[in-house]
């Protein structure tokens, strides 16, 4: 099963949502890999995936080797277009397409970390939306109760089901939770925006924690 994790903006915690959702699957007993499909602000290897492999306690794979668990890295800390600008390349979304299809031969899950907010430009032709739609990927979209969360996360939703791209549900990022009642008030909005916008009313807490021990996280609703 293919699922894409995205945000509603950058730092939201999708890596952490990844590596977590891989790691469940693993416990599953299932042969799981995660990929992102671009990483900006590092060289020549994904910081991203290595985090998903520590978290996930996987060594380094064929797949990381080869690049297919993420076909594009560039050194400027942007948005993947001009990232990849600044670097005298283009992201082609076929070489993506075909990382991931490789991927999808070898494992039983793929878990894909997308890159910063649903509408970041991948091309200045095409936005990950329009990706997400076109490849139909079943998405889960990390949210959380920061200040604006409220906002984001329904412009998300809105970008989202005007494109057809079907959500599973989301992973609500408590680290960002300050005062509680708004923390409970923003969770009881994202229930409401799923149910308006035809999806599950799955949201799913992701705790915050010291990075001691990870915590085990039940994802089931977001794969049936």
């Amino acid at each position: 099963m293919n699922v894409f994790v995205s945000a509603i903006d950058t730092d939201a915690g999708k890596t952490l949502a990844t590596a977590l959702l891989g790691r469940f699957r693993l416990q599953q007993g299932r042969s799981v890999i995660t990929q992102k499909l671009a990483q900006t602000g590092c060289d020549a290897i994904s910081e991203d995936v290595q985090r998903h492999r520590e978290i996930m306690g996987m060594s380094w794979t064929d797949a990381d080797r080869a690049g297919d668990s993420c076909p594009y890295v560039f050194p400027l800390a942007a948005s993947p277009h001009l990232a990849a600008e600044a670097a005298g390349e283009t992201v082609d979304p076929n070489v993506i397409t075909a990382a991931t299809d490789r991927l999808v031969s070898s494992y039983q899950d793929v878990i894909i970390e997308g890159v910063g907010g649903v509408c970041v430009p991948l091309t200045r032709d095409l936005l990950l939306v329009d990706y997400l739609a076109a490849r139909g990927y079943r998405t889960v979209l990390v949210t959380s109760a920061r200040l604006g969360s409220i906002n984001h996360t329904l412009m998300s939703l809105e970008s989202l089901k005007a494109r057809g791209v079907p959500v599973a549900g989301m992973i609500y990022n408590r680290f960002f939770d300050g005062d509680k009642s708004i923390a409970r008030d923003s969770r009881t909005i994202f229930e409401r925006s799923l149910i308006a916008h035809g999806y599950p009313a799955c949201v799913i807490d992701m705790p915050c924690f010291d990075g001691a021990a990870y915590p085990d996280i039940d994802f089931s609703r977001l794969f049936e």
